[in-house]
């Protein structure tokens, strides 16, 4: 009997041995969202026009790979979900008892995870924290510091098993939120360079968690932008080539849809070559590389036009990985079915969204467009300089175009309109300023926006020789002025350009003399850097330089004086020009039809 027991049980270990040896095969499929900026529904409501893409395309997609892939589908989303659209403002700061849209959608999708992007800090405390304590999936990001604790905000990562592999999601955010956003919407949290904070959770997750794959999930783009002493805004790049032992990066905060492989060098390196296998937006199939000194780029784009994908397909063998095959693609949602299952579950929602959007809250006597204010003063910009000195009795205002091609027809203007008038929720501040730094600021603002033109056949607008028609800086840092009158010459190089002739209201104006000057509250944060590389201002003196600040955003006010005024007729205030005219007037002309197309 004795010898029959040890018998079984030698065979009994024997298949077991030969069971545990037999490689196990696991794919799966992880699906990114980013940069969604509310577009949760097949509408712009912006425009009132259909779309391609929207949360309600993904969630048939999403579905369907579910239904292929079962539990190992994986869904991410890279953060910038909380602003963006007038669905975000209204359940952010209208209808603020019940559920925020932003975490129902990402609720009845069933995310994994989601990282923080900087547009989730933007509506501030009382809405974000709010919408964390909603979620049903963690947000990610571990480099937002709680300041009281020294521990991350919210989460550093996740920790996700499927079929015997354990994952882990590490989240990351663009450190140079206090670049843009006032102390008040991130108080209590101090923002960490990412490469190095990456670096750190990596080894601890290494040695704490011992996953079979690290993914990272950061709201950085892939390179330039903000760059400092102290960080870089985006930096995934650099974590690719620097920091082993990601399998995968999705990234986001730049909106460019791109995917590809980087090559990986010695940590310790300070220079590294560019290697960069990539596929355009469009790509239907593919690509994977197998050498083991790369990783995986993932960057969805923006609006929900695209979701970035990542396959990995795991050979297991006594628990352990043996192999990995990585691969990536962007899978566009432009022609997806809508989920219509998806529709009925928010078809509340949507009705109370479209009576809150199309609302008519005055007039227009005139149509205004934004296309105007690349040109010379106009009437859609010169509206809210106007409206910004009223408001706080300022000298002098400065604004620039918040969308590149809004236009406000005479007749009604909705709630809707209000968002192209405005597209974000920025503060009005006042910030005192002397005359020489006005000009100065000035003086950046026009050279990031003109060329210096030597011929009436130079382009006046300063584009990227890289890229046809397409402009070389970002435009939501053209500001113009109102409160003084100036020329803009564009013969002239930077510091040349500007000449301030008077003050509006027939004042001298003075280099040296105080003045009350309106900004929103990405400008007085630092934004654009007009302040501070233009105006010559220290970053920290400029917080002592403010010396008012709205409680609202400044959407609010302009709908407030729409409202009281019933009917309003929008005019240039024609207080600058660009100069000479025989050099600009065709320069206008030729520049416009390459921005904006033919009339």
């Amino acid at each position: 009997m004795k010898k029959l027991t040890i018998l079984f049980i030698s065979i009994i270990m024997s298949v077991c041995t030969t069971y545990a040896k037999k490689p196990k095969t696991v794919t799966l499929k992880f699906i990114q969202t980013a940069d969604v900026h509310g577009m949760f529904f097949p509408i712009n409501y912006m425009t009132g026009k259909t779309v391609g893409g929207s949360m309600a395309r993904v969630s048939s997609y999403v579905k369907s790979q579910r239904a292929a892939f079962g539990n190992n589908v994986i869904l991410l989303d890279n953060g910038d979900i909380l602003q963006g659209q007038p669905t975000n403002y209204y359940w952010n700061f209208i209808d603020t008892q019940d559920e925020n849209i932003a975490a129902s959608v990402i609720n009845y999708m069933k995310y994994d995870a989601l990282a923080f992007g900087n547009h989730d800090v933007e509506p501030g405390h009382k809405c974000y924290d709010k919408w964390i304590s909603e979620l049903k999936c963690p947000i990610l990001a571990a480099n937002m510091v709680n300041a009281a604790t020294g521990q991350p905000y919210t989460n550093a990562y996740k920790i996700i098993e499927r079929e015997g592999v354990k994952i882990a999601i590490l989240g990351m955010n663009t450190p140079a939120i206090p670049n843009w956003l006032s102390e008040d919407t991130w108080s209590g949290i101090r923002f960490e360079e990412t490469v190095s904070c990456t670096r750190k959770w990596v080894k601890l997750i290494k040695e704490k968690e011992k996953p079979d794959l690290i993914i990272g999930l950061f709201h950085s783009g892939l390179k330039g932008g903000i760059e400092t002493d102290e960080y870089d805004e985006n930096a995934t790049l650099a974590i690719a080539q620097r920091i082993h032992g990601l399998d995968v990066i999705f990234y986001a905060h730049d909106h460019q849809a791109n995917y590809g492989f980087i090559r990986q060098y010695e940590e310790k390196t300070d220079e590294f070559p560019f290697y960069f296998i990539t596929k355009d937006g469009n790509a239907s199939s593919p690509f994977s590389l197998s050498k083991t000194d790369s990783v995986l780029i993932v960057n969805p784009g923006s609006n929900a036009q695209s979701v970035g994908e990542a396959s990995i397909t795991l050979t297991m063998e006594n628990g352990k990985v043996a192999s990995k095959k990585i691969t990536g693609q962007l899978v566009s949602m432009k022609s997806m079915p809508i989920d219509e299952d998806y529709m009925d579950h928010f078809a509340d929602e949507i009705r109370r969204l479209q009576a809150y959007t199309y609302q008519t809250i005055g007039y227009f006597a005139t149509s205004i467009n934004m296309s105007d204010a690349f040109f010379g003063s106009s009437a859609f910009i010169d509206f809210i300089l106007n409206l910004q000195m009223k408001i706080t009795g300022a000298d002098i205002s400065f604004a620039a175009p918040l969308l590149m091609k809004a236009t406000i027809n005479a007749g009604p203007v909705t709630t809707a309109d209000m968002f192209n008038i405005y597209k974000f929720e920025n503060k009005l501040y006042v910030i005192k300023m002397t005359g020489a730094e006005i000009k100065n600021y000035l003086e950046m603002s026009y050279a990031l926006w003109t060329n210096q033109m030597k011929s009436s056949d130079d382009h006046l607008l300063l584009f990227d020789n890289e890229r046809n028609n397409v402009l070389k800086n970002l435009f939501f840092n053209f500001d113009s002025a109102a409160g003084i009158d100036y020329t803009v010459d564009v013969t002239k190089p930077e510091g040349q350009k500007i000449n301030i002739l008077k003050m509006s209201n027939g004042q001298p104006f003075e280099a040296d003399k105080w003045y009350k000057v309106a900004i929103n509250s990405y400008r007085g944060s630092g934004g654009g850097e007009l302040l501070t590389k233009g105006a010559g201002i220290a970053k920290d003196e400029i917080p002592s330089r403010i010396t008012y600040r709205s409680e609202l955003d400044q959407r609010h006010y302009l709908t407030e004086e729409i409202r009281k005024q019933g009917t309003v007729n929008p005019k240039p205030n024609n207080n600058w020009r660009f100069i000479p005219e025989d050099l600009v007037a065709p320069a206008i002309l030729r520049d416009r039809e390459l921005l904006f197309g033919k009339k």
